[in-house]
């Protein structure tokens, strides 16, 4: 095996975390994979790994080469992409990425069509409200709001444009009453997300007060989803997008509050990276979503 192949095993040992977790991952016996790495030891004349019962860790040197095996290894990914892509037909793993909310309630639902359409594409989801580097990550595609987009290296098209409303459970409004304009909302609970200051700003968009509001109270979530559930056990007010309150309105587990109310939208996008030979299996999934939630009415 030559050094080139070594390295590329070397890096999948450091991101695995562990001999046997890359062997696996490669279809190899992890004395196979060890051996591999001590022969890329003695070419180099450092020891690369720190090796414990619960894994391995880099050494300083270790650290430097990795970051170089990294490099080579995105670059062979992406030519291994582009060869296995002259065909066009989508095909292999598509690791997406979501915001908990909308996965939940939207992108799960929307999956079986797509993966139906596409038998040889295997999907990988992770929903999340952090911040995503597609990148770094090495993520095919994330679903998220416009303003998450940081880089301009960074494509993104339009799914649907997602609307906020104020809504409570009915148990909530019996205990406290139904607040009329924000003066009166200042006096109630108002669930907030937690760590993220601008989704705790319910600015006025429409017939209001004329004063800026700050969603305050006494519980918090760490995703919308979270806050969801809150509303719906009867914790206190707060402001969703219409798509997950929408059925719950009409089933009267959630009262409409402050209808008059009318805060800006956003836009709910799919990123991917900019590469003019896009991988069949992510070029498929954008075009997807953008067919299937076209037509997607938010009110």
């Amino acid at each position: 095996m030559d050094i080139s192949a070594q390295m590329l095993i070397f890096a999948n040992v450091v991101e695995q975390g562990s001999i046997s977790a890359a062997a696996r991952s490669m279809g190899q016996t992890p004395s196979a994979v060890s051996k591999q790495i001590g022969l890329l030891e003695d070419h180099v004349h450092y020891r690369l790994l720190n090796r414990s019962r619960t894994g391995v860790s880099t050494t300083l040197e270790g650290k430097d080469l990795y970051d170089k095996c990294k490099a080579m290894a995105d670059k062979f990914k992406e030519a291994e992409a582009l060869i296995t892509s002259f065909d066009g037909i989508p095909r292999g793993q598509l690791r997406i990425a979501s915001t908990v909310a909308f996965g939940k309630s939207q992108l799960i639902p929307a999956l079986p069509e797509f993966m139906d359409e596409n038998p040889e594409v295997q999907v990988s989801l992770d929903l999340t409200d952090r911040e995503i580097d597609l990148q770094s990550e090495r993520l095919d595609a994330a679903l998220c709001f416009a303003e998450q987009r940081k880089s301009p290296d960074i494509v993104a098209r339009r799914i649907v444009n997602s609307r906020r409303v104020l809504c409570a459970a009915p148990s909530y409004l019996e205990r406290h009453g139904m607040p009329t304009n924000f003066f009166e909302l200042a006096t109630h609970n108002c669930l907030r997300v937690a760590g993220n200051r601008n989704r705790n700003s319910w600015g006025m968009g429409g017939p209001a007060d004329g004063v800026d509001f700050e969603a305050r109270g006494n519980f918090e979530g760490n995703s919308t989803d979270v806050i969801f559930r809150a509303t719906l056990a009867g914790i206190g007010i707060a402001r969703l997008p219409y798509y997950m309150a929408d059925k719950k309105f009409l089933s009267g587990e959630l009262i409409h509050v402050m209808p008059q109310y009318a805060p800006p939208s956003t836009d709910i996008v799919v990123m991917f990276a900019h590469r003019r030979n896009l991988a069949p299996k992510t070029r498929a999934f954008v075009d997807y979503l953008v067919r299937r939630f076209r037509d997607t009415a938010d009110d």
